[in-house]
């Protein structure tokens, strides 16, 4: 067995364990990672360091260098989100349903931990502090492998707060980290101990992780949002929201990489809006349309279903609402999109029939994710549709059990007919 193995069983073991930790000493745990995270700001500061040393002398792309970077303003930004945590309701021990099946015979579902969730993310050292806080918050063991590009951030963070957690009173498996890239592998095997893997990356590295495992998956491969500009738009909110969800940071995966717009006022609306996109440094991609009306870069077929991450957009003109929706089902990712149009019907009908995680009407795709939801954070983003979709807050991080309590109880008599259930649900 591998030592990966080996922590991932006991983790399961104490799993039980964490999941019945009371709320009060969750919450005191988490208040005790905030003050420990401030005081040992400076360590974790001087780490990060040597990773954006180690990454400028490597010639990463200052797009993904942005992402490492974890400074004051990370830290106020990850304290903030720990603090919002603490004050929202325990998403552990809810009653999800209440039915007495026969006298004296009461059924009930109630919301508890998933157990032992696996976590492996690229770039973005905040994240681990997110990810981490949320799966205590929620009383799940948490076994935590981050990129190689903020190995020595990822762990200072990880030894501040795990050594915090455990002084406060959770139990010493709560947290675990993996350091090493082949340890992944001996994760993805531990099929018997863990409970649920959330990956965070590159369409690759999601991949591989979906295909090389037994243990459930929850996530997302691609972040290829739209926005569609309606014939009934404003066109000062367009502007506005299309610069937004393009520009105002590039490389996650809510920003909008293919704008729509509907051919009969793309005369009025495509112009202004790719001067705007341009005063950003965006580079523009067009189909034939968009080219004969701007200046622009022809689009090929393979722009449709580009995840660019990057100053670029792809803009084609469509027949109306239904054809933006057909083109959104078939090259996005189910991930977020949105309609900027006035028409409260046509808004609806985008709305119900676009198949993704998140739609929005006249606002823009950035909005999706966890703390802008109020989730306190997220540990990622599911387009999946089963268990969590969407930004995966706490309620995500739980399922329930069933709890029966009888008296004597048998089921003899029920499959004989002579007693009967009369399934009545409680208040």
């Amino acid at each position: 067995m591998s030592d990966i193995a080996q922590v991932a069983a006991q983790m399961k073991l104490e799993s039980p364990v964490m999941a019945a930790t009371p709320l009060e000493v969750r919450n005191a745990a988490l208040a005790h990672i905030r003050e420990a995270l401030l005081a040992h700001a400076d360590e974790v500061f001087a780490a990060n360091a040597a990773d954006l040393a180690a990454a400028d002398e490597a010639g990463v792309a200052s797009a993904i260098v942005k992402r490492l970077r974890f400074d004051e303003h990370k830290l106020a930004d990850v304290c903030a989100g720990i603090e919002d945590l603490i004050s929202l309701p325990d998403p552990v021990g809810k009653t999800l349903l209440a039915r007495e099946l026969d006298e004296g015979l009461t059924l009930y579902r109630e919301s508890c931990p998933i157990g032992v969730i696996g976590v492996i993310f690229e770039a973005r050292p905040d994240a681990l502090v997110q990810i981490s806080t949320l799966c205590l918050k929620s009383g799940n063991c948490a076994i935590l492998k981050g990129g190689s590009e903020t190995i020595n951030t990822n762990k200072a963070l990880f030894q501040v707060i795990h050594a915090a957690a455990v002084e406060a009173g959770l139990p010493e498996g709560c947290l675990a980290q993996v350091e090493a890239r082949e340890d992944i592998n001996a994760l993805l095997a531990c099929d018997t101990s863990v409970d649920l893997l959330i990956p965070r990356g590159s369409n690759a590295f999601v991949r591989y992780i979906m295909d090389n495992t037994r243990i459930p998956v929850m996530g997302h491969a691609d972040g290829i949002c739209h926005t569609y500009v309606d014939r009934d738009a404003d066109l000062a909110k367009a502007i506005e929201i299309v610069v937004d969800a393009k520009t105002q940071y590039v490389a996650v995966c809510n920003a909008t990489e293919t704008l729509l717009v509907d051919r009969t006022v793309a005369a009025e609306m495509v112009p202004p809006i790719v001067a705007a996109l341009r005063e950003k440094g965006v580079e523009v991609r067009g189909d034939k349309d968009v080219c004969a009306l701007t200046d622009c870069t022809p689009a090929t077929d393979a722009d449709w279903d580009t995840e660019y991450l990057a100053l670029i957009i792809s803009i084609k003109l469509v027949d109306g609402v239904d054809e933006a929706i057909a083109h959104i089902n078939a090259h996005g990712s189910h991930h977020t999109d949105a309609i900027i149009t006035e028409n409260e019907a046509t808004a609806a009908h985008f709305m119900q029939l676009v198949d993704s995680a998140g739609v929005y009407q006249n606002c823009s795709t950035r909005f999706a994710d966890g703390f802008r939801y109020g989730f306190g954070a997220e540990v990622g983003i599911s387009t999946s549709k089963l268990h969590a979709r969407g930004p995966v807050g706490l309620d995500g991080l739980v399922t329930y059990k069933y709890k029966l309590f009888g008296n004597g109880h048998t089921v003899a008599p029920y499959a004989s007919g002579e007693k009967s259930f009369h399934f009545r649900d409680l208040a």
